[in-house]
């Protein structure tokens, strides 16, 4: 009997016409799976069209898959033997369902492959073949049907399967078994064949048995892609479906991209009532922190010691099966796990022939195509190789509202971009010859950061030009760092979600600290809506970091609204703006307070200029 554990999944492929669902309505009738008057419905239906006895009609269920003798929708079939129950996945053979044909694949454990003894491998055959592969399925019994039609030639058996087992080969598969069979006649389907007695190996059935189940996803490293954020009285919860590992109350976890961390306070789980301390893959939870830090869907939570890659350029396979090709330069949507990101096709490297897989150059990839590519996004994506995880390594394109592709990323020869935890080696800090105590004697004043956050509106911008200007005349030495200005060259490759924020002001930080160390008062002028990255900053040069939130209420500011952002935002027409659609966290304990929205500019531009000559000026001590 089975042993009743959890039914290993196969995919079924083939070219169309090859039998596969002859062969497969055979081997479930073979195996005593067969429901319960099933058998007498395909012959009423086979006698109804005036056909002879056609197994194939355990399958192709739809009308349409009967009258045309194809088999077109994704169809699952349970399978029970002696050793264990199985799931097999029909995916249908057809060029223009090839959609189906992945659907079917993609979460298989093995795969059956059909090809026809007389017609012997076709292009459809090769191009499943290379799809199977692609999908990352190592285990594939390939069976040689229809050898009734060949006589049951031994010769032309040992012909067919050299040609499939070299084109396996080539893929770095290495089948489990190429087995002579007749679907229609059940020849070594279930039982040996008397017509083949020159065939020693196994039966289809005895093949299939020897299939190993996929790696448990419990044994892999966390990944817990994050689908929506539910607020309840006090608690954030952060709901989801670990799709790999496990978590527990009280670990660590960090949250890609961005890497954010905090502990998990609890797991909520419905509809139990008690509160479980641990949970594992396959499992949809929600879990909550001991720390309100941001995180929104599509983040992935992961333990610290095994992070995925987190990257904005992304090298993958993808097999293309978009109503218009693929072309380079054009943006799709890319979704992974929970996230969705707009990338764009910035390289296709080749376009890979499944015949012979012979590449050629190309700058658009055709529906049924399989190519290697560079997308490039304007947001981080958190990814992993989908050899080893599958469950974040592969994905879909979105052309329009279609599905038009999918891909599986793949890692090779590609940098890690793992900002917070991939560094430079091999490196040392140089420090100058020359003190800052020197510089600020030379100056006349102190060197800090002056970092100046609040809404869009507020007037960091006009406030921080004036300043500028009236430092400049009074002779300090001193520089502006504005947001616009920094978009247009140093972070031009940075959209606005949270994690391309934070990289934003980490870069602005450090290239702040730079200018303070070299004796330059720089006043800065962002948003900078998160408090953890205005933290992180402060971190870098603590001792000449000084935060002044410019306040001004939102309504002052949508008002005011200089550049006609917020009324761009109300429309929909921004995403993630700060105020309105993204949060922004006001400083709990800056150096000094300016509210724009109750005093003028001139009031504001004098508690600037006091507080800055307290501080950085000749008087102060130290200079």
């Amino acid at each position: 009997m089975a042993d009743g554990t959890a039914p290993l999944r196969v995919a079924l492929a083939g070219h169309v016409d090859h039998g596969k669902s002859t062969l497969v309505g055979r081997l479930v009738h073979d195996t005593g799976s067969l429901p319960e008057g099933k058998l007498e419905a395909i012959r009423a239906s086979s006698a109804k069209r005036g056909m002879p006895f056609e197994w194939a009609f355990l399958l192709d269920a739809f009308q349409a898959e009967r009258d045309q003798g194809i088999t077109i929708d994704t169809t699952q079939v349970w399978l029970k033997t002696a050793k264990r129950s199985y799931t097999l996945v029909d995916a249908p053979g057809h060029k223009e369902f090839l959609r189906n044909m992945v659907t079917g694949a993609a979460a298989a454990d093995g795969a059956l492959l059909v090809v026809d003894a007389k017609e012997g491998v076709r292009e459809q055959s090769r191009r499943h073949a290379y799809l199977l592969s692609l999908l990352g399925l190592t285990q594939i019994l390939v069976a040689v049907n229809k050898m009734d039609l060949v006589g049951y030639a031994q010769s032309r058996f040992a012909e067919v399967a050299r040609e499939i087992e070299s084109y396996l080969e080539s893929l770095g598969v290495a089948p489990k078994a190429v087995i002579p069979v007749s679907g229609r006649e059940g020849d070594n389907v279930a039982d040996r064949s008397k017509a083949m007695p020159w065939y020693h190996g196994p039966t289809m059935v005895e093949a299939i048995d020897g299939f190993r189940p996929s790696p448990s996803p419990v044994d892999q490293p966390l990944r817990f892609p994050i689908q929506d954020v539910y607020k309840f009285d006090e608690r954030r919860i952060l709901a989801g479906r670990i799709e790999s590992g496990r978590l527990k109350v009280g670990d660590t976890l960090a949250f890609a991209p961005g890497g954010r961390k905090a502990k998990v306070a609890s797991i909520e789980a419905w509809p139990e009532d008690a509160k479980p301390n641990e949970a594992e893959a396959g499992r949809s939870i929600g879990i909550t922190l001991d720390d309100q830090i941001f995180v929104e869907r599509g983040q992935i939570g992961h333990l610290e010691e095994s992070a995925p890659v987190e990257t904005n350029s992304l090298r993958a396979r993808i097999v293309w099966l978009g109503r218009q090709p693929l072309v380079r330069g054009k943006r799709y949507k890319l979704k992974l796990a929970t996230a969705e990101h707009a990338v764009e096709v910035q390289t296709i490297e080749r376009v890979i022939d499944t015949a012979d897989l012979a590449s050629r150059a190309a700058d658009a990839v055709a529906a049924g195509e399989i190519a290697e590519v560079v997308l490039r996004a304007r947001s981080t994506l958190a990814v992993d190789d989908a050899r080893t995880m599958a469950r974040t390594g592969r994905f879909v394109l979105v052309d329009g509202y279609d599905v038009a592709g999918g891909g599986t990323v793949t890692l090779d020869g590609h940098a890690r971009a793992r900002r917070d935890v991939i560094r430079s080696t091999n490196v040392k800090r140089e420090e100058g010859r020359i003190a800052l105590a020197e510089r600020w004697q030379a100056n006349g004043h102190k060197s800090g950061i002056l970092w100046l956050t609040g809404l869009s509106g507020a007037g960091k911008s006009t406030l921080a030009i004036e300043l500028e200007q009236h430092l400049f005349r009074k002779g300090w030495h001193v520089t502006v760092l504005d947001g616009d200005n920094i978009r247009h060259g140093l972070s031009a490759d940075l959209g606005f979600s949270p994690d391309d924020r934070t990289e934003n002001i980490r870069r602005i930080g450090e290239v702040a600290a730079l200018f303070a160390r070299a004796g330059i008062i720089v006043i800065t002028a962002f948003i900078s809506p998160y408090r953890a990255d205005r933290d992180r900053v402060r971190k870098i040069a603590p001792d000449l970091f000084h935060e002044v939130h410019v306040s001004a209420d939102l309504a002052t500011c949508e008002k005011r609204d200089p550049k006609g952002l917020y009324a761009k935002a109300r429309a929909g027409k921004i995403q993630e703006f700060t105020g309105i659609s993204a949060p922004y966290e006001a400083p709990e304990s800056p150096e000094l307070v300016v509210d724009t929205g109750t005093h003028s500019l001139e009031a504001c531009l004098g508690q600037l200029s006091d507080y800055v000559e307290r501080y950085l000026g000749a008087k102060s001590g130290g200079a």
